[in-house]
């Protein structure tokens, strides 16, 4: 259950939080529910880029003990920043890491923790299918994610697109390609992309990456969890820096 001070239910409360533009991380309907107001809430959810999520009563059930009334939002631990602003300020070596999918809270802790201590300047997550910023993923971060500008955008494909029109390297980390990290170009701007825990890298993202680089793997085991493999590629560019 998330911590109840975090946690607002309830048809009329959730629309007022979302009209006075309060931070929600991610708001739960009951699966099914298409009333008026229902409606209403969700198209304000979409203007502020709140992820809603349709889930059975169960799940609410469990959230909240009182009369939630098929709607319950979980408010944001930390305020997000915005991608235009880290663009605007960011410098001519620049890094961010995209998070293409990565829903792990502890992955995203632990990669926002390996970006705060390269000195990146971001981490970049997906508001609808990424992992939320809570209790576990902020201790996983070892308080980074309290530190670190995150931006939670609508859409991953037009994050990087924009990132490209400002000078930024889009690189993936792949286990598919054939090319070593190290062969890669990671000087100036970069932006890391990683992929979701089973399916990776999207081929819609894919397509938009100027360069899909590996780790070479010498053991059995095919693949490196996404968090260890995120830090080898980040120190990887200040390596290649001289840093």
């Amino acid at each position: 259950m998330e911590n109840k001070n975090m946690v607002i239910f309830g048809v009329r409360p959730v629309i007022e939080a979302l009209e006075a533009d309060k931070k929600l991380e991610r708001i739960f309907v009951k699966r099914g529910s298409d009333s008026p107001v229902m409606q209403r809430l969700c198209a304000l959810a979409s203007e502020r880029g709140v992820d809603v999520t349709f889930v059975p009563v169960e799940k609410l059930d469990r959230m909240v003990r009182s009369n939630h009334q098929g709607v319950v939002a979980l408010m944001a631990m930390i305020e997000y920043a915005s991608l235009d602003a880290v663009i605007e300020n960011a410098a001519a070596d620049s890094l961010v890491v995209v998070l293409d999918g990565v829903t792990d809270v502890r992955n995203f802790g632990a990669i926002a923790r390996s970006v705060e201590c390269a000195a990146g300047d971001a981490v970049i997550v997906s508001a609808k299918n990424g992992a939320p910023v809570n209790s576990e993923s902020i201790k996983s971060s070892a308080g980074a994610l309290n530190i670190l500008p995150v931006c939670r955008v609508g859409s991953v494909r037009n994050a990087l697109r924009q990132l490209k029109d400002n000078g930024y390297k889009i690189v993936a980390a792949t286990e598919k390609s054939s090319t070593p990290l190290w062969s890669g170009d990671l000087k100036g701007r970069v932006a890391i992309v990683m992929g979701n825990e089973e399916k990776g890298i999207s081929k819609e993202s894919l397509k938009l990456c100027d360069q899909q680089l590996a780790i070479p793997l010498q053991g059995e085991i095919s693949s490196l969890n996404v968090s260890v493999a995120a830090g080898i590629l980040i120190f990887e560019v200040l390596r290649q820096r001289g840093l």
